[in-house]
């Protein structure tokens, strides 16, 4: 947990001028809290022109999604219907923090991103957004909030009890979620990736089923060794994704996690068991990069709240991440 800490309370003290500055433009009482989640990422990682709040450093390629059969019993929306044609996608991997050039090999790198955007056919767009942890730190935005003050409160050699402590003791799934094993991955493509948030999705004949996405690499899951890692360019992760589609391409299965009776739906930071029942909604094959990666990164917004007819937010931070991710995309574009 430490080096996570270390890397970001040195970067703190290198970057915490200019943002003070940024801050004192509208007294943060008066802002909303998805507004205040974006002041704490940037007083974490610093403020950096044209680029993400979190996830700075990424790299965009393109696909297609292909629904199952049984992708249809869940949810009437268009893209998990019985299509003549895959559905174009826009797939971003991406690494953890608002660092955009935090090494592959940095611990604090993961847990790594994979968002995805649905091209419909009626010109419409929706939008996944996974990481790869199965769980998330806090219940809520505004407790998102007040973990990043607290890590960005915390220097490694302060004395107990930092402010860090002092939150992870009244929050249990935050300690965890710091102390849990993340080791690293051979390839964005043999990773598995977790939406966090829970949906409500309803059927054509009006029968619902609430539950939470899952990508899963058909590939199979692969890590480093520690002595591996240790070889590894800063780079690795970005450079292998382009020769891997380059050899072909790269297969997820999209999965939804079904939520049983007594799951918690509007709480994040629960994982529920992976004795869950699981249904196959469909494939996501990523055939190609984008030509210009870092152009199509300053244009991409990706919003979990961004939906369409048979599927529905459950989880009330649903709406806040979107509002954040607006926060923090209208900033970029500044």
């Amino acid at each position: 947990m430490w080096k996570i800490v270390a890397t970001i309370a040195t970067f703190t003290v290198m970057t915490i001028s200019p943002i003070i500055g940024i801050a004192q433009e509208t007294p943060p009482s008066q802002k909303s809290v998805p507004e205040q989640a974006v002041d704490s990422l940037n007083t974490v990682f610093g403020v950096h022109p044209g680029m993400r709040a979190a996830h700075a450093k990424g790299i965009v390629l393109d696909g297609q999604f292909t629904p199952s059969a049984s992708a249809t019993t869940v949810s009437k929306a268009s893209h998990f219907q019985k299509i003549k044609k895959p559905i174009p996608t826009t797939i971003r991997f991406s690494a953890f923090t608002g660092l955009p050039a935090i090494s592959d090999t940095d611990p604090g790198a993961s847990p790594r991103g994979m968002a995805v955007k649905f091209h419909l056919p009626d010109g419409s767009r929706t939008d996944l957004v996974t990481h790869s942890f199965n769980g998330f730190p806090v219940a809520t935005t505004a407790e998102l909030r007040d973990l990043l003050l607290a890590l960005s409160a915390t220097k490694p050699g302060d004395p107990p009890p930092t402010a860090l402590d002092t939150f992870l003791s009244s929050h249990p799934a935050a300690k965890s979620f710091l102390e849990a094993s993340k080791p690293a991955p051979a390839s964005y493509g043999s990773l598995s990736y977790f939406g966090v948030n829970t949906f409500k999705f309803t059927n054509a004949k009006g029968m619902t089923t609430f539950g939470r996405y899952q990508l899963q690499p058909m590939a199979g899951e692969h890590f480093l060794s520690t002595e591996q890692l240790r070889t590894m360019d800063p780079n690795y992760l970005t450079n292998e994704i382009r020769e891997r589609v380059r050899r072909g391409p790269i297969k997820f299965k999209l999965l939804l996690q079904v939520a049983a009776q007594d799951d918690t739906l509007d709480n994040p930071s629960i994982t529920w068991p992976d004795s869950r029942k699981k249904i196959e909604l469909g494939t996501i094959t990523i055939t190609k990069l984008v030509p210009d990666s870092e152009a199509a990164e300053k244009k991409l917004l990706f919003m979990p709240g961004m939906l369409v007819p048979g599927v529905e937010a459950a989880d009330p931070m649903i709406a806040d991440r979107s509002a954040a991710y607006l926060v923090s995309s209208a900033r970029r574009a500044k």
